[in-house]
């Protein structure tokens, strides 16, 4: 099997372009990599799953985001939302009532959520150090999107040994965008989507999103404010199975920040992501998964378990850039996934286009965008 874990390259060197090289235009100061890695400590991790035709296709993998790099369990201030709940995101019951985050956020497809969760407890216990007690009370993030039009879902293909290797290949710098990780058999919009990034400066502070997108439906993309759905509506995936305008997809997306925010606080910056999205179009039908998860590495002290704890907040005055910034950033990361896509044929030889550049350039051109 194809097993391709992350590799820390320049983001030309991939062979894809992005939003901003087809000449988009976005708003906003994006971060050295434009992407979530540009919040210090934040590592990405990839495990991508490609191999045979028809009806055992396997497009599939798993993706691993480190708060603060994967050397490190220390918590951190959280907050999740979900806009619609047909999905999941296992964990958030604990990010709800203790405010906290421990470990990585991990993303992979609807039916190995379990596998995924199950891997990371026991890859924690086997890295715990000589004569330490290992941990015995665990509750990972581990979320999901559905890729069964590509992918083999039912088969199972995502092991412990895959969600180890995206763990462990957790890096900085450049990240890889489209058909990688747990993106890797994702529909977004009616095009070939997957995985995303993009980042803002906020004054002294930076934003950072990763979207794991298979949501919405062709006619609703909209791209820097023009209607690129509506102007290439051929070739559109589901039209065979009598669902062209059902919304069957979902989107996740993990928001990142250096800035010294409370629990409630990243609770706020979650629900922003939703307005970054309704920029592209979607509506979050009712059966897309739109959740949200937002963690700050600031306050290197959030899981200190004894004594008097101190901690820096912005106040609530001082937030409405960060807002800004994530809404921002979730847009450019969701346009990024497609661009950075490519075509793929998966399971049953369902093929799903990726978004042509040239055409989005001259949809661009032609609504003077």
């Amino acid at each position: 099997m194809k097993r391709l874990g992350w590799v820390l390259l320049p983001v030309l060197a991939f062979g894809a372009e992005r939003a901003r090289d087809l000449g988009v235009p976005f708003d906003g100061k994006p971060g050295e990599w434009n992407a979530i890695t540009d919040v210090k400590g934040v590592e990405v991790g990839y495990r991508t799953l490609i191999e045979g035709a028809g009806p055992r296709a396997v497009r599939t993998g798993v993706t691993a985001v480190w708060p603060r790099g994967k050397e490190s369990v220390e918590p951190v201030f959280a907050g999740w939302f979900s806009l619609n709940g047909n999905g999941e995101m296992t964990g958030t019951a604990w990010v709800d009532e203790g405010g906290l985050l421990s470990g990585p956020v991990l993303i992979t497809n609807t039916h190995s959520v379990g596998t995924v969760r199950d891997a990371f407890i026991k890859w924690q216990v086997r890295r715990a150090k000589p004569g330490a007690e290992p941990d015995e009370w665990s509750l990972p993030v581990v979320a999901e999107t559905w890729d069964g039009y590509l992918n083999d879902v039912n088969g199972f293909h995502v092991t412990e040994a895959d969600t180890a290797a995206a763990l462990e290949s957790a890096r900085s710098g450049p990240v890889r965008e489209g058909n990688v990780g747990g993106g890797t058999g994702m529909v977004c919009y009616g095009f070939k989507g997957g995985t995303g990034t993009s980042s803002r400066r906020v004054g002294e502070y930076t934003v950072g999103v990763l979207v794991q997108c298979n949501c919405g439906r062709r006619a609703q993309l909209q791209i820097a404010g023009a209607p690129v759905g509506r102007e290439i509506m051929d070739a559109i995936p589901y039209a065979s199975n009598g669902q062209p305008r059902d919304d069957v997809g979902s989107i996740i997306i993990t928001v990142a920040t250096d800035a010294p925010l409370a629990a409630h606080q990243l609770k706020r910056l979650a629900r922003r992501a939703s307005l970054g999205l309704a920029r592209t179009g979607s509506v979050s039908g009712n059966g897309s998964g739109d959740i949200f998860i937002a963690f700050s590495t600031a306050n290197p002290n959030a899981g200190q378990a004894k004594g008097l704890v101190t901690v820096t907040m912005l106040p609530n005055e001082e937030m409405n850039p960060l807002f800004e910034g994530v809404v921002q950033a979730t847009e450019e990361a969701i346009v990024n996934a497609m661009a950075g896509a490519e075509t793929m044929t998966g399971v049953q030889g369902h093929r799903v286009i990726a978004l042509p550049h040239d055409r989005l350039r001259e949809t661009m051109r032609k609504y003077g965008r």
